[in-house]
Parts: C-alpha cells; sequence; structure tokens
C-alpha cells in the first residue's frame, strides 16, 4: 500500500512551481505531462540530458500503474524498455527475482532527476544522468547484507570486486550495448541468482543469457553506484564514465544536468500567458530534445547500418528518428534554435546512406538500425528545408543521390525495404499507386500483411517527396531532374475526385473503388487506402500546393467551407467503434485529428483561403481542448517531438506549413512576448500587444518596423534576428491579411501548367 496517494504528491510539486516566481525554463517542465494515454501509448516521464545517448524513466506501462520493474539503466529506443536492470532489495528479502517490482511513493521527476521511495522495501533513490553514464544513490532502511541485483536481459555480465562489466544485444542483435558499473562500497559477496530456487551461487562471478542475474551483498545502508554505457565496447563504457563522472554525488550530477537543461530551453523565453501556458510550452520543447541522439564516443560512433565502428570525424553521430512523424515541425524548430546539431544529424542521415550497399537514405533510423517503418521517404524534407533556410555544412550532392535512390529505387510499399516491385513501375507510369477493391486478395507478396498497400497515403506523400526532390535538383543545376521531379509533384490530382473532392483510391484499371467510405472505408487503420488517419485528413495532405488544392475545389470559399467541415464532420459510430477501427486517430475534433502527424498543418491552410482569422481561432482553441499541464495532457502517442513541435512553434504564433519552403504561417501566439535566440547572436522577437485568452485575433502587424498585412513571413526576414509584432483583440479583423495577393506561397505556378500539357 502507499503511504501517500501519489497524485496529490504530484499536483503539490507542481502547484508550487505555479505559485512561484520561476525565473528558470526548466522549473515549467512536467514530465508527467501525458502520461495517462488517451487510448494508445503514453508520453514518458524521461530524464536525461538535450539528445544525449542516456535515457531513462521509470519502467511501468504508465502513470497508472502502481508498481515499477526495477530501476532503470539505459532506454535504447524510443518508448522501449530499459537494457539491463538495476534491483535492490533488503537483508530480509528472500524469493530473489532477476528484476523486482516494486510498489512505490513519494516519485518526483525533473528533466535531470529521479528519485522514489520504494515502500514495501523501504528503500530510497536518488539518481541523476550525465550524457553517457549515470549515478544512483541508494539507502536501506534495514541493517545487515543488503543486495544489488544487476540483470543481463539478454546478454552476459561479469564481476570483479566492486565492478561488474558486460553486454546486452537489443533488438534481436546484433548491435550490443555495453555497461560498466562500480560501487563506491566494498562488495562484501558476490554470486549469480538461482533463478529456480530465488537463491544465490556464490563465487560465480559472471552469468550469460536471458534474464540472468548477479547478486551483490553490501553491509553498509547506503550504496553508491555510477556506470558507463557504450555501444561500442566495455572498456568504452568504462571511459565514457570516467570522463562525466569523478564523483559519487547525486546533487553535483543534478546539478551540471540542470544547468544543460536550462541552457537549451533558454533558448526561448516567452512571457506573459499563464503559468499552464509556461508549462505546457516548455514542457513541449523538453520533448524535442529527447530525439535524435548523439552517439559519438570519443571521436568513434557504432552505426547498426553496417554494424561497425566508424571514427565520427570531429562530426557528432545522430541516430533514432522516425522521420515520418518529426519532418513536419520537429526539424524545422531545431533548424530554428540548433542549426549546428540540425547539420550534424543530415550527416548522420547522409552516412547511413553511404555505409549500406544501396545508397538510400534511412526513414526511420534507430541504435538497431533503419527499420523503414510508415510510408514516405521525407529524409529529402529534412535536407531541402534546412538548405533553403540557409543551413549548410553538409553534401547536398550526396543528401540528393541518397533521396533519390530512395525514391526512385527503393519500393514505396510502406514498411518495407526492398526494390521496386511492379507496383512502382506502375507508379511511374501512371502516376498513382493502384489500390484493391474491398475483398480482392493481395498478389503483390512484398507488401506487408498488416500495412496493407495504403496507396492514397504513399501516393501524396511521395508527391511531396518529389516536389522537394525537385528544388534540390534545381539548386544543383539538375535541370532534367528538376522538371521531372516537379512534373511528378501533382500526381496527387491523379487520385482527386471532383465529384466528392476527396482524394480516393482508384484501382489498376483507373477507376475509383466504389462504394466509398471517407470515414471508415479501408479497414483497420484505413490502411487499405490511407494510413492511421481517414480520407477526411488526407483531404488536405498536398503540403507544397495548397493553392492547387483550392483550385481542385473551386474556389477558396469552397475550400474553406470543406475545411469548416473537417472540424464538424460527425465521426459517424460510436467512440468505440470509430477508435476500434482508428486508435491513432484520437483528439478529435469532428474529422479532425490533433493525436497524429499528418493532421497539424490543417488550422493553418485557412491562410491560403483568404480567412487567416480562423486560423487564429482554430489555433487557439486546440491549444486549449487538447494540451494541458496534467496526466492526460497530450492527446495521442507523441513520437518523440512530433506533436510537441505543432506546440511550441503555435504558442509562438507561427508555423512550417510546407517544410522546404523558407515561409512561416501566422497563426496565434499564446504570450505576450517571446524571444528566440539564434546562434549568430541575434534574437527573433514576437511581441503580442494586449494578447490574452480574449485577445487572440490580430488586429494588425509590423515585421522589422514594416507594416504587415500577410498571414506569413519569409525565413530571411528572420535569419539575422527581427521583431514581429501583432496586436491584438478580442474580435476577428477579416481584412487583415485577407488578400489574394497576399496568401503563402504555394509551389511555383509552372509546375500545374507543366503538369496539364504532359496529361
Amino acid at each position: 500500500m502507499f503511504r501517500r496517494i501519489k497524485s496529490i504528491a504530484l499536483l503539490g510539486t507542481f502547484l508550487f512551481i505555479a505559485s512561484c516566481d520561476c525565473t528558470d525554463p526548466v522549473d515549467y517542465v512536467n514530465p508527467y505531462m501525458g502520461n495517462i494515454s488517451h487510448l494508445l501509448i503514453p508520453t514518458y516521464p524521461t530524464v536525461h540530458l538535450p539528445n544525449s545517448m542516456l535515457k531513462v524513466y521509470p519502467e511501468r506501462k504508465d502513470y497508472t500503474s502502481d508498481m515499477i520493474a526495477g530501476l532503470p539503466v539505459i532506454v535504447t529506443s524510443h518508448r522501449g524498455n530499459s537494457a539491463f536492470n538495476i534491483s535492490p532489495v533488503g537483508a530480509d528479502y528472500t524469493k530473489l527475482t532477476p528484476v523486482v517490482n516494486y510498489t512505490y511513493d513519494n516519485e518526483k521527476i525533473t528533466p535531470y532527476r529521479y528519485s522514489v521511495f520504494l515502500d514495501e522495501e523501504k528503500i530510497q533513490v536518488d539518481y541523476a544522468p550525465s550524457h553517457q553514464s549515470g549515478i544512483y544513490a541508494i539507502t536501506f532502511e534495514g541493517n545487515g547484507l543488503n543486495k544489488l541485483i544487476v540483470n543481463t536481459r539478454n546478454g552476459q555480465l561479469k564481476a570483479s570486486g566492486n565492478e561488474i562489466e558486460g553486454w546486452q544485444l537489443i533488438g534481436g542483435g546484433p548491435t550490443r550495448v555495453y555497461l560498466y558499473l562500480e560501487t563506491e562500497q566494498v562488495v562484501k559477496n558476490i554470486g549469480a541468482l538461482d533463478k529456480e530456487n530465488s537463491s544465490v551461487n556464490y563465487g560465480n562471478t559472471s552469468v550469460e543469457g536471458r534474464n540472468e542475474a548477479l547478486v551483490l551483498e553490501f553491509n553498509e545502508k547506503s550504496l553508491n553506484l555510477r556506470y558507463g554505457i557504450s555501444f561500442i565496447s566495455e572498456e568504452q563504457a568504462k571511459k565514457n564514465l570516467q570522463r562525466e563522472i569523478n564523483t559519487y554525488n547525486v546533487d553535483n550530477i543534478a546539478k551540471t544536468g540542470r544547468n544543460k537543461w536550462n541552457d537549451a530551453l533558454s533558448k526561448i523565453r516567452v512571457s506573459g500567458g499563464s503559468e499552464n501556458d509556461k508549462t505546457i510550452f516548455y514542457t513541449s520543447l523538453y520533448r524535442i530534445y529527447e530525439r535524435m541522439i548523439n552517439i559519438s564516443e570519443d571521436g568513434n560512433y557504432y552505426s547498426a547500418t553496417d554494424n561497425t565502428v566508424h571514427n565520427d570525424e570531429g562530426i557528432p553521430f545522430y541516430t533514432d528518428d522516425w522521420i515520418w512523424d518529426t519532418y513536419r515541425a520537429a526539424h524545422p524548430l531545431r533548424i530554428l534554435v540548433e542549426p549546428e546539431m540540425e547539420t550534424h544529424m543530415i550527416n548522420s542521415y547522409i552516412r547511413m546512406a553511404q555505409q549500406t550497399r544501396e545508397g538510400w537514405m534511412p526513414t526511420f533510423p534507430e541504435i538497431t538500425g533503419d527499420s523503414h517503418r510508415m510510408n514516405g521517404n521525407h529524409a529529402v524534407a529534412v535536407v531541402w528545408d534546412a538548405y533553403c533556410k540557409g543551413v549548410r555544412g553538409f553534401d547536398l550532392k550526396a543528401a540528393y543521390k541518397a533521396c533519390k535512390g530512395a525514391i526512385t529505387e527503393k519500393s514505396l510499399i510502406p514498411w518495407t525495404r526492398v526494390p521496386n516491385t511492379e507496383l512502382d513501375v506502375f507508379y511511374r507510369e501512371k502516376g498513382y499507386f493502384p489500390a484493391l477493391h474491398e475483398g480482392e486478395e493481395e498478389y503483390i507478396k512484398e507488401v506487408v500483411r498488416g500495412e496493407k498497400r495504403q496507396p492514397v497515403a504513399v501516393t501524396l506523400g511521395t508527391c511531396y517527396d518529389d516536389w522537394c526532390l525537385s528544388q534540390i535538383a534545381k539548386e544543383l543545376g539538375k535541370e532534367d531532374d528538376y522538371r521531372y521531379f516537379l512534373n511528378r509533384s501533382c500526381n496527387y490530382r491523379t487520385l482527386y475526385n471532383a465529384e466528392t473532392a476527396f482524394f480516393h483510391p482508384k484501382d489498376k484499371n483507373g477507376n475509383f473503388i466504389q462504394p466509398f467510405d471517407y470515414r471508415f472505408s479501408g479497414g483497420q487503420g484505413a490502411r487499405d487506402y490511407y494510413d492511421e488517419n481517414n480520407g477526411w485528413i488526407y483531404r488536405w495532405d498536398v503540403p507544397h500546393n495548397p493553392a492547387d488544392l483550392i483550385q481542385l475545389m473551386g474556389s477558396p470559399e469552397i475550400f474553406v467551407n470543406n475545411l469548416d467541415q473537417t472540424f464538424r464532420e460527425p465521426l459517424g459510430k460510436g467512440k468505440y467503434q470509430f477508435y476500434a477501427q482508428l486508435p491513432d486517430h484520437t483528439g478529435n475534433v469532428g474529422q479532425f485529428s490533433m493525436a497524429n502527424e499528418p493532421s497539424l498543418h490543417i488550422p493553418y491552410l485557412y491562410n491560403y483561403a483568404g480567412q487567416p482569422w480562423k486560423t487564429q481561432k482554430r489555433i487557439r482553441t486546440l491549444l486549449n481542448q487538447w494540451f494541458r499541464n496534467d496526466l492526460m495532457g497530450v492527446p495521442g502517442d507523441e513520437d518523440g517531438g512530433g506533436t510537441s513541435a505543432f506546440v511550441v512553434f503555435s504558442a509562438m504564433g507561427f508555423y512550417p506549413v510546407t517544410p522546404g519552403s523558407p515561409t512561416y504561417n501566422i497563426g496565434s501566439p499564446l504570450f505576450e512576448n517571446i524571444k528566440i535566440k539564434l546562434t549568430n547572436g541575434k534574437t527573433v522577437e514576437i511581441e503580442a500587444k494586449n494578447c490574452s485568452a480574449e485577445n487572440k485575433y490580430i488586429q494588425s502587424a509590423t515585421l522589422n518596423g514594416i507594416e504587415l498585412n500577410q498571414p506569413w513571413f519569409n525565413h530571411k526576414d528572420i535569419e539575422n534576428g527581427g521583431i514581429l509584432v501583432l496586436v491584438m483583440g478580442n474580435k476577428a479583423n477579416k481584412d487583415w491579411g485577407s488578400s489574394p495577393d497576399n496568401v503563402p506561397p504555394s509551389a511555383e505556378k509552372t509546375t500545374l501548367n507543366n503538369y496539364l500539357q504532359t496529361k
């Protein structure tokens, strides 16, 4: 039984923060925000330094769990379990197991520190991380031989004196994570855990296999341990520890971590707004720094792409990224606040491609390699978005080669990494990915059974990728490629159903699939035709050319009416039926899904149709409805910064609708003043005069002292600092930014003309 109710302790902690005059951004971060999921996977209260190799969180399903499984050592994949495990137990604990499940109390988590009381065992735990190492202070209430159980999970451990080293296979191998651990206190006894008899085989100092463990016994009531981790070797793990931690004092390491977090989060400073707004903002910004992770170790790194240790040649190597989720907003945000880091990440993509036999750009690079999940090849958007906004320091020609190969040589079939199939040949010839009729048996062996073809999502995503690739080709002077891929970027028109104004799957004979329901056709996750979201969301998936989408629908007025209806259209079934089929399509406002990344740009599309006031209203409404400073304050399974970046951008008052276009759409800021510190020493400032919960509408604006009557601005306007002043009011100024001549830019006007001439 708990000694105190956790939720009360949690509430008390953050009421204290909200009531004080906090000046440090890290004090606003609430790692518990979103720890209980509305439906899918929750956010986890991750303890780590910004973009560090080492991250941990309590091993439990979510915050409703009243037990934790041991103490974490390192989480090697986003939302994964801890590799290795540490379980302290008192002298009177007799049921020894490889991992001990504890009830717990008085848990406190910040980005840089974790403490918890294991209440039934009467053990106090305090922890702080460094970049590649961590430190625990463990205090037992009882006397006698207190024990520490260290688990292999799936690998090997060996002990010598007060030192343990070993490795664990992750992801089924061959990638390994290595551990070096040492205690300040002298080990009295050591042995291997006998799982069958819950006893210790003393004198046995090594174990190997699945869920094996070493047991260390100590006379002391206080146990201090520190450890290093590595993806290279045990020896490197020891070096990583010795480089970073030379103390057994958790306070010292936590203080260093706190300073690092403040340095990162202080790159954006906000004032005005409510204390809850600040907590939501800085918690979202903290989530951006969870991925990608820097895995360079003393100038070397292990790459799972070719299972080789490489010299990083002075450029840190990053991995662990789900690009389908992060290209839309997380990478564009990093371009603003961490451009050097973004450069290193793009260089890492290029290295991964060059380390493969095919030379293809990755899509889901992880510690264990590129898992090629989801659909599309959106690293091309990351590359071009950075370059068009002035980020240099990477080989654009090499990036282009890798991106082009991934888009033209690798099959577009979702969740695969295979050469082109007949579906890809069909796409090149017809301009769309063909769909199967309901009940028609799949005949392409490469199609993943559970993920299906996703033909509309594949077609639309590839159009956008082609547009980004065309822009790189143009920059490199490859005129033929430029025209070819620019032309392909309009292929979304092949699936546009003029009668319904939706993107509609077609069979291989060019016929629309009928009958059809844009809410529910497509089976589980709508994957027979779309992906995770239904046709109402993919109706707007032309981020590179909203102007043409307006033309297809007939007029800006029709476009706006269709947008309005997206937020009003009923679910069409009971919630339990709707979410049973579309579990990712949560955070609903009508058919709009705040919880899934393909929706993020949709509220900003009113800007393209001359009604920016509706964007301003909708953004404020969505932030208020779905993002809150509480345990259910995140609407979906936040994918390492994807959704959080939408919150950060939108709270600042602007958003990159089209990564690859050096422009930002203006929304409605939450704060009276925002300052973004650029790496060149300049500052971007957004001043929202009279900003409040009611005053959400822009009345007038200036950019760098010049009147601004358009709902967007260029990256060049702020790359050397600048100030956007917005005068806010509680009633919409429907004249501001509404002129058809002032809408945000779409793809080149020549794009559509060239496309139509070939049809």
